[in-house]
């Protein structure tokens, strides 16, 4: 059966997550009930992983399998038309029957944004935390360094004990970058894959570790106790994007 991939783009405000679940309405149901709309039959798609409720993405990629025929170009623009408007097909294009949209992904980038200014913006309120504590940037980054290479992430793992992470919870994370932007900073994480929570309880830490309530020397420790009670706070989902999976 023809295997077609999807990029997507979504304003996660609202909405209950990436996933399927009973008690709230997700991207991936919108996207399966517009695609059972248009092909006239039922339509299953699998994504690249799970987007919290809150979080938004600029690049997740799905995939889906069909017999039925259409034209890509008319498939994507009434996707679009039926999707609400805070969700876009970007691209859609026929794919090997070996492309996997979570098995194949070879790596992930996520951004989180600080908005670090006293005062909040009234624009960015939806996409970005606002801290309200002094945040100093250089032991930003000297933490955010601490946590580069390949480590166990049990730490920084919600659930720990489910899923991927209960079967390994090694991961490479390649880079963490603090990059000025207007109004504070944004976190660019990029590893070869991400635990559930992993990336917010990441930034939750490294903003406990700024407001004085951790010690950066702690952060050894931290990875080495495996347990997520050692670790900072969680932040909370707005301030997150998916913005690229690698295959």
């Amino acid at each position: 059966m023809p295997k077609y991939k999807i990029t997507l783009s979504y304003d996660g405000t609202g909405y209950g997550g990436w996933q399927v679940q009973p008690n709230s309405t997700s991207i991936q149901s919108l996207v399966q009930k517009a695609l059972t709309t248009i092909l006239r039959e039922e339509t299953f798609v699998t994504g690249s992983g799970r987007t919290d409720a809150g979080v938004h993405a600029l690049g997740q990629v799905a995939h889906f399998q069909t017999d039925k025929a259409f034209k890509l170009s008319s498939l994507q623009y009434s996707l679009n038309s039926l999707l609400p408007e805070q969700i876009r097909i970007l691209h859609l294009e026929p794919i090997a029957d070996s492309f996997h949209a979570r098995y194949s992904a070879t790596g992930k980038i996520y951004h989180y944004h600080l908005h670090l200014d006293r005062t909040l913006n009234p624009f960015t309120r939806l996409y970005s935390l606002h801290v309200h504590h002094r945040v100093d940037v250089p032991l930003l980054q000297e933490a955010a360094s601490c946590f580069l290479g390949t480590k166990d992430f049990s730490a920084f793992a919600n659930e720990a004990h489910r899923g991927s992470a209960s079967i390994d919870a090694v991961r490479t994370l390649q880079r963490l970058d603090v990059v000025p932007e207007s109004g504070g900073v944004r976190l660019e994480l990029e590893a070869d894959g991400f635990l559930y929570k992993m990336v917010r309880n990441i930034t939750g830490t490294l903003l406990d570790i700024c407001a004085g309530h951790i010690s950066i020397s702690a952060i050894p420790e931290i990875f080495d106790s495996k347990n997520r009670g050692a670790a900072g706070k969680t932040a909370p989902a707005h301030g997150l994007f998916l913005i690229k999976v690698h295959y």
